[in-house]
């Protein structure tokens, strides 16, 4: 069998997604935990638009928060404390005992730090001239934002 390298930049989001349940797959048979699920909240205006979001999963009593969104023209209205809240909750009703987030300086890291969430690393110059944070939140007594 030949193999080739090849740029596949424009993958379609249903090729991507097979290949990552390819990942998740291997990773459910080397650890013995197939608890893994999405865990998402959404906000929607009088239309039903999508204008927040808090996207991630929940797999191995850890959970990793991989999308914070608020639609700018409704942040500062709580919305993005009213969508971690939820996810945190939901976490701990599924036995999490960490989650982790990654913002840039430039995002959210205070929503986060507010929220009981802690810097664990830094990474300077990603993107350049800024950091890309990591913060996680240890699980304990009732696990709310």
């Amino acid at each position: 069998m030949t193999v080739r390298i090849q740029a596949a930049h424009d993958l379609s989001p249903v090729e991507l997604s097979l290949l990552e349940d390819r990942l998740n797959s291997h990773n459910r048979s080397v650890t013995s935990r197939h608890d893994d699920r999405g865990l998402v909240f959404v906000i929607r205006d009088d239309q039903g638009h999508p204008i927040g979001v808090a996207a991630g999963y929940s797999w191995a009593s850890t959970s990793e928060l991989k999308l914070m969104w608020i639609d700018e023209a409704y942040r500062g209205r709580g919305y993005a404390r009213q969508l971690l809240r939820a996810f945190v909750e939901e976490a701990a009703n599924r036995g999490v005992r960490k989650i982790w987030v990654s913002s840039h300086d430039f995002q959210a890291p205070a929503l986060y730090e507010h929220a009981g969430f802690e810097r664990v690393a830094e990474l300077a110059d990603w993107p350049e001239g800024h950091s890309n944070i990591i913060l996680c939140k240890s699980m304990t007594g009732t696990g709310t934002a």
